[in-house]
């Protein structure tokens, strides 16, 4: 039997819930982090490929929940997903276009606002995921080319550095630089979805984790993705109502990290006997 783990984008505080979440499902006798394929979005393309080379989840988990050096956080250039950028980003969205024209279009935005390298933002990948090989695993990362507009999957055949995929994944539009990558640039992949859910074909199983429940329209819903798989044993996970409150309004707050983690234990103990359900069944 095929299983599938989808890991959605979500900021800093994403990557918190996410491995607070794993963490309190495995306490409780559901094991995710063995999935057979792991397909991660922006945060969850960290979180995925810190499980997926190896990295042990409860020290993952009491990494988050350290206080944070705001000092080193500041050094690091520490973004804000603040109102007007999120206005900006559905102007973008909304306007006449496909989704790939749409994407395009704010790709290019995004390339305009931060014509820099990605220098810092590297360095920042290094600090999270270290600078490993493709795992032997099956581990696919999503982003969408800046130029053009187009989704794009990496995974261990597609030549690319997985540390600048990850990096491309997470390059959260308008906030943080495009990511070049051969002759291409690229933003974060949750530009077209923010969990891309709809990408887990052909396995029995599916979990999503997405710390964005909201869906840019009806067709990129969860229930609406999952359905897309085609897979016979499906659910998802989003934030319940502590989660969210200990998540806050800016997801790239690293001062919420402790919060959102614990907050994702809880959450995880909670969903043991549903999510396990599935995965089991």
């Amino acid at each position: 039997m095929s299983r599938a783990l989808v890991l959605g984008g979500g900021g800093v505080t994403g990557i918190a819930w996410e491995l607070g979440i794993l963490k309190g499902l495995r306490d409780s006798g559901v094991d995710l982090t063995g999935a057979d394929t792991i397909i991660g979005t922006s945060a969850g393309s960290v979180v995925g490929t810190q499980l997926s080379t190896g990295l042990d989840l409860d020290e993952l988990y009491d990494e988050q929940i350290r206080p944070v050096d705001t000092s080193e956080y500041k050094s690091l250039g520490a973004g804000k997903l603040d109102k007007r950028t999120l206005v900006r980003m559905v102007s973008l969205m909304v306007m006449p276009g496909n989704g790939e024209v749409k994407r395009q279009r704010l790709g290019r935005a995004s390339i305009k606002a931060h014509p820099e390298a990605p220098t810092d933002r590297m360095r920042v990948m290094r600090t999270r995921i270290g600078d490993p090989e493709w795992p032997e695993r099956d581990l696919r990362i999503t982003a969408v080319n800046a130029h053009t507009g187009a989704f794009v999957i990496f995974d261990r055949s597609s030549g690319v550095p997985l540390i600048e995929a990850v990096a491309a994944s997470c390059s959260v539009p308008l906030i943080w630089p495009p990511v070049p990558i051969g002759e291409a640039t690229y933003i974060d992949g949750g530009a077209r979805s923010v969990a891309n859910a709809d990408q887990a074909t052909g396995f029995a199983t599916v979990i999503v984790i997405a710390p964005i429940a909201q869906a840019v329209s009806r067709r990129h819903s969860l229930s609406a993705q999952l359905t897309r798989t085609g897979a016979a044993h499906t659910a998802s996970v989003v934030p319940d109502k502590a989660a969210r409150n200990a998540i806050g309004p800016n997801l790239l707050d690293p001062g919420r990290r402790a919060a959102a983690a614990e907050a994702g234990a809880a959450q995880g103990r909670g969903l043991a006997e549903r999510i396990g359900s599935v995965w089991q069944a």
